[in-house]
Formats: structure tokens, sequence, C-alpha cells
């Protein structure tokens, strides 16, 4: 397998080689030179395996440089009823991401893939158990360590650093927006007291945290003398582990390869649905991708308008659904790429504009930057957009029709995915995260708490370490380089 760079970067990496690296050294993002195919006879193979297998058979197809023996042992190490046990009531562990029907009516079917069983509640960790777990086997490799700087607006953060707590050779710098997450996120990440993880709190929106994330990246100089890599949704090896759960989602969801199935995504920096689209490029029978926004609706304008338009920090909301509160999509940049034919100049230059200019515009009007627009719905992609008000709105209903509590991420993910259902094709929503990640939202809608998995009950009242910084991409690398030795 190799592997391109969105902004034509010439050299070919391996994927340890991007595991370990991030964003590739022009700024771009990786992906595969192409898009390995899955067969009808693969896809009836695969329907009889366990989730860790089937994470084995994907992740082989793009990791070609690690022994299928020891890919092979990692998915069996990562993905386990006892890691991920956290289900709902009736639910079985064994299966890691099961499906529940909430709609079955007049030829449309709604239901809902669970993702949050995980140590930290949220769909993160599907992908951040098996990346902490692929860190530590290619470092033991190398004999080499890694220090992880990384950006999140709630769940990456927990995610990552319990994937990461102990781990040999590896140090993680999590920066978050001061004040801007749920008391329940915010403790998540800032009790933990493991000497290899750093918490910092940077004045500003989750934007201001990318942004210093890229600008560390690609100081290339102090990114090797640091040995400096990422956990973000920039990281190749992260989106392919959520790769699988679209495969599993539509072979649990299906009995036969005719047909097709939709998935609706709560969506902020467009990691979780790339993965999506990349399943969908592989031969997954995919209908639509419908991507969900809070009222941070950067994607939900491009995939109406064909207008992408990134909001400042001020223009930025602090919603109830704080994990998609981001106006510059970073994954966006792989889809791009593919909607503008894989030419990595146009790329470039269009992302070079959002830096410059706020944004790009692929209508085809006089003085936009292409006519590429036109061109989305062949690759499936539809969208929509929910409020606080529609988060209220929607958690009371799951409650009253469905009998179950959602998060507010995943009430956005079902509001927009009811709006878009259509007959004779099972649509899919992903779950984001358990309720109790959001009980402010939960008591304002229910008037109750929501419920806590064992060992959760009293996390707010733990010690809390972490430091607060300024946006500067500068300190938070002084900070870095005090507590590295390096």
């Amino acid at each position: 397998m190799q592997y391109v760079s969105t902004r034509g970067h010439s050299a070919t990496p391996s994927f340890s080689e991007i595991l370990l690296g991030g964003l590739a050294p022009d700024g771009g993002l990786y992906l595969p030179r192409e898009y390995p195919q899955v067969s009808n006879a693969e896809l009836d193979q695969w329907r009889k395996l366990s989730y860790a297998d089937l994470a084995f058979e994907v992740l082989k197809k793009f990791a070609t440089d690690i022994p299928e023996a020891d890919l092979k042992a990692l998915a069996h190490k990562t993905y386990t009823a006892d890691t991920y046990r956290n289900t709902h009531a009736g639910e079985d562990a064994s299966q890691i991401t099961p499906l529940r029907t909430l709609e079955d009516k007049d030829g449309k079917k709604l239901v809902l893939q669970g993702l949050s069983n995980g140590p930290t509640l949220a769909f993160k960790d599907m992908a951040m158990q098996l990346l902490g777990n692929l860190f530590e086997y290619a470092l033991a490799k190398k004999g080499a360590e890694l220090n992880i700087v990384g950006a999140t607006s709630g769940d990456t953060g927990s995610a990552a650093e319990y994937a990461m707590r102990g781990k040999q050779g590896i140090r993680v710098f999590m920066l978050s927006p001061h004040k801007k997450m749920s008391a329940f996120q915010t403790a998540q990440m800032f009790s933990l007291q493991d000497p290899n993880i750093f918490n910092i709190a940077i004045e500003g929106v989750f934007d201001d945290c990318q942004d210093i994330v890229k600008a560390i990246s690609n100081d290339l100089e102090y990114k090797a003398a640091k040995k400096i890599g990422t956990v973000n949704s920039i990281n190749w090896a992260r989106v392919v582990a959520q790769v699988v759960y679209y495969f599993r989602g539509y072979l649990a969801a299906t009995t036969s390869n005719e047909q097709k199935v939709s998935f609706t995504v709560p969506s902020g920096n467009f990691g979780n649905i790339c993965a999506g689209h990349i399943a969908r490029m592989m031969g997954l029978p995919i209908d639509k991708l419908v991507v969900a926004t809070n009222e941070n609706d950067v994607l939900d304008e491009f995939f109406r308008t064909g207008v992408y338009r990134v909001r400042k920090s001020a223009e930025t909301y602090h919603t109830s659904s704080p994990s998609m509160d981001i106006s510059k999509a970073s994954n966006f940049e792989r889809f791009i790429y593919d909607l503008l034919g894989r030419d990595s100049d146009r790329v470039k230059a269009l992302f070079h504009k959002v830096e410059t200019a706020g944004g790009f515009d692929l209508t085809g009007k006089p003085g936009s930057d292409g006519n590429e627009f036109t061109s989305v719905i062949k690759y499936g992609f539809a969208s929509g957009k929910s409020t606080h008000a529609d988060r209220l709105d929607t958690i009371r209903f799951a409650e009253e029709r469905y009998g179950i509590t959602v998060d507010t991420h995943t009430a956005d993910g079902i509001k927009v995915a009811r709006e878009n259902l259509a007959q004779g094709v099972t649509m899919i929503v992903l779950e984001t995260a358990l309720p109790a990640k959001f009980n402010e939202t939960i008591r304002e809608a229910l008037g109750r708490d929501a419920d806590r998995p064992a060992g959760f009950e009293n996390i707010e009242a733990l010690p809390q370490r972490f430091e607060v910084m300024p946006a500067d991409a500068a300190s938070v690398k002084n900070f870095v380089a005090q507590h590295t030795g390096l």
C-alpha cells in the first residue's frame, strides 16, 4: 500500500511511518494512492466474523508493512468485551458496536449503532484504543519514544489519554478550549494523575487548539527534535480504525450485499464521516452519508451551497453539543482531494485560501474557485443542522418513543436522520457518546440526571491537574520542551 499527501509531497511513506508522523511534511493529509477494493465474496465472508477479526481484515488492506500475525494480535488485544463493556441494558458487549432498531414503519427503518461502550463512553474509543496499541507496538520495534500533541473539543482528549496512560515511551500533551467542555468531559481528562499525561487548557475555542497542533506539526525541525506525533483524526491510522465500524454496521443491518444502507453522522471535524466516505470508496454499499451539524454549521453550509466558509473564533458558538463546536474541519481536505479528482495543486491552493481568505467556493458561479459542487451527489453526501431547541426536543422524543436516553450529539444525529429517511434503505445513526457526559442538558430536557456507568459516579469531585495557556503555539512548544527532556 502506497500513500500520498493531499498536497502532493513526493515521498511515499509506509503505514507505520504515517502512524508516528501525523501530517505530511507539506502540511497535507495522507491517503492511499488507490483505495483498496472489497469484493462481494469478501463481504459475504466478513458477515460471520467477530469485530476483532473484521478489524484485522480491514486493517491488513492498509497496514501492509505490519506482519499479519502481529496485526491480528493487536486487533484481538484491542476489541474485547471487557474493554467495550459499557453497553445499554439488554445489549451484548461481545458485539462491540451493537445495533438497536428505533423505528421500522412504512418501509423506513432507523437504527442506532452503539459506539460509546469503551472506557471513556464516547465513539473516539473505537479508534483510540487501537491507536494506543499500534503506537506501543511500533515504538517498541524501533526502541523509540513519542510525544503526542493533540487537540480536543471534549472526547478525543479523554479517549487518547485513557488509551495512552502508562504506555511505554509515550507522553500526551492534550490541548482543550478552556471552560468550553462539559463538566464530565473536563473531569475525565483533568483528573488523570498519570505522569505521562499533560492537560493544557487554551484560552480560546477548539479551532485555536487545532491550529496550534498544526503549527507544531508544520515546524519540521521542532517536530523531529521533540519526536512529535498526533492522535487527532488527521492521523491516518485513526481514520482507518473508524472505517471498520461502517463495515460492521452495514453487515449487521443487512442480509444481502444487494441491500444498501445510509449513515447519519454527527460531525464537526469531518473525521468520523470521512471514514464512511473511505468505506464507500472501497465498495461498501452505502447510499447516503448524511452530515449532522449543530449551530456551527460550516459543513452543512458546504453540502447545501458549495461554499466552504470557516468561522473565526468569535463566530464559533459554544453549544450543548460541544464536541462539534468546530468551524474549521481538518479532515474535510481528504474529501476535497477526491472531489477535485486528486489534483493536489488545486487542493493546496484552496486550503491556502482557507488560511488567507477564510474559505473557498466550488459553485461554478463567476469568480468561484471551481464547479465541483455538482459532483458532490456522486459521493452520496447530504446534510442537516440541529439547534439547542431541536436537541432538547429529540432527547425527549427518544425517551418517549424509543425508551432510551441519548446524548446531545446523538440527538443531533437522530434529528437529521429522521429528515433523511428513505423507503427501503435502512438509516444507521452513529451514536456519539453516553448521555452521562452531557448531564447538564439531559437534566434540562428530562428533569433528571442521566444514568452513569459504574466507576464514574463522582468524577467531577476528583482533584484536577491542568495548565491554562494563551492561544499561542510558542507557549505550548516551550511547555512540551520543558517536559520531554529533549
